[in-house]
């Protein structure tokens, strides 16, 4: 077991950023990742030339095997999905942001593996062909259709990380503070509103489109926002897009992440579902 641990181990946090955008659900790739390394226990190690390579298609595939029934889970989950929040460092390579990781979920899961193994992580179609056990051709195929599919949702305005964190700043003073008339200057008009409370908390059942609506809203919140009942744990890049992190007064912590494209907030992301939010629990003070 220690032998195998030691060529594991340093390969260990590529394989969970690979299941991760697989599931977008830290927990599951988690799983998936320590069953790709009690198989990688039970393998005849020194058959195998590349390990890292190895336990990629190990883990892909699993992956695969996932993707089916976290489908059919997805179909009855109470109000918007959003994939589990990832607080990032400072210098983390956004590959795939959180617009992207929910248009992913809009694709097949072999489309969704060929698109992320070539695009994301510069695999060749060879290798991807053995990995998820297609030809050459069809993995193509697969991942040009998933281009098609996903490519509204890259991101289409470069922006200064510095200038994403203070329209973050300012996202939440004026919505904590009740200032409607600030809260509004920040949001394009066409402002998108998604909250993922999975029937666990309190959230929205359905999208909420247009800024007056997006304003209503907030209006209604102002008197759970004010008076300190929202509290602010730290400014982070979450899942490639800036936001924060609070406790809010039910005291579940809440993560928000903003899409901002031109100066102007176009898609307001809140995760609340306590599922999903249990790994951020220690992090969100640090």
């Amino acid at each position: 077991m220690a032998d195998a641990a030691e060529s594991f181990d340093p390969l260990r946090p590529k394989l969970i950023r690979v299941a991760y955008r697989m599931l977008g659900s830290v927990a599951d790739a988690e799983d998936v990742v320590q069953d790709a390394f009690l198989r990688w226990m039970d393998a005849d190690r020194d058959a195998v030339e590349v390990p890292e390579a190895f336990l990629r298609r190990v883990v892909t595939r699993l992956c695969l095997d996932q993707l089916k029934s976290a489908r059919a889970r997805r179909e009855t989950y109470v109000g918007p999905w959003l994939p589990e929040p990832v607080v990032e460092p400072e210098d983390a390579v956004e590959d795939v942001t959180l617009p992207l990781l929910i248009a992913l979920e809009r694709l097949s899961p072999l489309e969704r593996a060929a698109f992320l193994l070539h695009d994301v992580f510069g695999l060749g179609f060879d290798e991807i062909a053995e990995t998820i056990q297609r030809d050459s051709a069809a993995c193509r195929q697969l991942a040009s259709r998933a281009r098609a599919h996903v490519r509204a949702d890259r991101p289409r305005f470069d922006m200064p990380r510095a200038h994403g964190m203070e329209i973050a700043a300012a996202f939440f003073a004026a919505s904590r503070e009740g200032n409607m008339s600030s809260l509004r200057g920040l949001l394009a008009s066409d402002v998108e509103i998604y909250s993922d409370g999975g029937g666990r908390r309190h959230a929205g059942l359905k999208p909420i489109f247009g800024v007056d609506d997006a304003i209503k809203l907030h209006t209604s919140l102002a008197r759970f926002f004010t008076g300190g009942q929202s509290r602010l744990l730290r400014y982070g890049r979450i899942n490639g897009l800036p936001g924060f992190i609070t406790m809010e007064a039910d005291g579940v912590i809440q993560t928000t992440a903003l899409q901002i494209e031109e100066g102007r907030v176009t898609r307001i992301y809140i995760v609340r579902n306590p599922d999903k939010l249990a790994h951020l629990e220690g992090a969100a003070l640090h």
